[in-house]
């Protein structure tokens, strides 16, 4: 049996196409286990789209508060990943081990806060402002999705662990097998099944089919980390080892600030919705359609991110700091012109992307104004993306974190709310409404891109002094002993 080891050692002088090469590999099982991942959240847009309008509105606000806290909560789960990654690279593999047990007590701690807020979500309901109509569907969703949460923080514990030690394509086969299921499952809930007496539940039907798939990925997680024998080295055991304070402290640390710069990110988008839902049922129905092109767009240069960090974690814990400099920096270029491109190619394309989803020429004309600004959009999405995640590497998390707050909630959010119901009367009319979100929340994007970009480049120009000072003083040292 070989011993797992972290990728080998980098040339002198990588090139950016050498950085290419490492990081295309590891970013690509991620990028399809992501889609399949978002995947789930647009198989029930389509579905409940076709369904009925109210169910749509409820899907909307409903997966909003969803997101809002398995995402945050994820990004405490994940801090484990650039730990692991940096054990992996420094060849300490049983610690790196001990580092997934730790993180399945953080899952499981968070998921009993998590599924609480869901099953009663009296601070939602209170943001949303929703019809009584909206608000009885969106809380039996909120309820099968409350028991789908544990299982999510879980596999996320899993997926970080498996990306820290170059094994993304693990993830991968299990989210595509779990999507499998999802799909003809959701169909089956929300249209109904005559033939089997089973009844149609729209949007209740797409909460209870996560709730079984995310469970079932669970399971297969499970058995894969005790069955594959590539794990053995980690000393994974068949049980769950005692809380380790120490460790859980360490990865609270990280994890925290992590959390919370992910929070405001999604917060800053997802509550979007809650307010838009002000505006009426065919307001946030576009909005749906828009942010869910916009989430899938995203798992590109969320792989490529998740890619680059796992490739510098993995050369700080083996000392390599200046192969750790490169590979982040040339990601981050990546990131940028891939998203870039990306963004322009969907807005040239924007009306029959929108197609794909419905033929309902009013939801249309709702979300085509919103995708005026997804070129600019993205490619902020993607600068920010690659910049947070190597700085992670670095267990650098409260500076983003501050970042993350003054640009998305303070310009994206607040700044959107003042031009969506033109708060000050002063607002142009073109922004009024859903549009006024779209536009803050773009300039709060750009903003937090160009500030955490010129963070890593602080970052890593510091690292790369302190090493020449260090290079200096040995050679001075050295002279001087001879």
């Amino acid at each position: 049996m070989s011993v797992p080891a972290a990728d080998g050692a980098w040339p002198a002088r990588a090139s950016w196409r050498d950085s290419a090469a490492r990081i295309l590999p590891l970013a690509w099982p991620v990028f399809i286990a992501q889609l399949a991942v978002v995947a789930f959240g647009t198989v029930d847009t389509l579905l409940v789209a076709r369904y009925a309008a109210l169910d749509l509105a409820a899907l909307a606000v409903g997966s909003a508060a969803y997101i809002t806290v398995f995402i945050g909560f994820m990004g405490v789960v994940v801090a484990a990943g650039p730990i692991v990654g940096q054990f992996f690279g420094a060849q300490q593999l049983p610690e790196a081990g001990h580092q997934l047990h730790q993180a399945v007590w953080i899952a499981l701690g968070l998921a009993a806060v998590g599924s609480t807020l869901l099953a009663w979500p009296a601070p939602f309901v209170a943001l949303a402002q929703a019809t009584p109509e909206v608000e009885a569907k969106m809380r039996q969703y909120l309820m099968a999705l409350a028991f789908a949460l544990p299982a999510a923080l879980l596999f996320a514990a899993y997926r970080g662990f498996n990306n820290a030690v170059s094994r993304p394509k693990a993830v991968m086969v299990i989210q595509l097998a779990g999507l499998a299921l999802k799909v003809p499952l959701s169909a089956a809930l929300v249209f109904g099944v005559p033939g089997l007496s089973l009844p149609a539940l729209g949007v209740l039907g797409c909460g209870i089919a996560t709730a079984v798939a995310m469970w079932l990925q669970v399971a297969a997680g499970l058995w894969v980390l005790r069955r594959d024998r590539f794990y053995a080295p980690f000393e994974l055991g068949r049980r769950l080892r005692t809380p380790d304070r120490r460790a859980i402290a360490v990865q609270l640390r990280l994890g925290l600030p992590m959390g919370a710069s992910i929070l405001i990110e999604v917060t800053g988008f997802a509550f979007m919705a809650i307010f838009i839902v002000r505006l009426g049922a065919t307001a946030v129905a576009g909005h749906q359609l828009a942010a869910n092109l916009v989430s899938v767009l995203f798992m590109l240069p969320l792989a490529l991110a998740n890619a680059t960090t796992t490739l510098v974690a993995q050369r700080i814990g083996a000392r390599d700091l200046a192969a750790a400099r490169r590979v982040g920096w040339h990601g981050l270029q990546i990131g940028v012109c891939l998203g870039a491109a990306v963004g322009a190619g969907v807005y040239l394309l924007r009306h029959g992307v929108l197609r794909l989803y419905t033929d309902d020429a009013t939801v249309i004309a709702a979300a085509l104004p919103l995708l005026a600004w997804v070129a600019l959009f993205h490619a902020a999405d993607a600068a920010q993306a690659v910049a947070s995640f190597v700085l992670r590497a670095y267990r650098i998390a409260t500076l983003p974190m501050l970042i993350f707050a003054l640009s998305l909630w303070g310009v994206g959010l607040g700044g959107g709310y003042l031009l969506a119901f033109d708060v000050t009367g002063l607002a142009p009319a073109a922004l009024h409404g859903a549009r006024g979100f779209w536009a803050a929340s773009t300039t709060g994007l750009v903003l937090a891109a160009l500030g955490l970009s010129a963070l890593l480049a602080l970052v890593l120009r510091r690292q790369r002094h302190g090493e020449a000072r260090q290079s200096a003083t040995a050679v001075t040292e050295s002279a001087g002993s001879a």
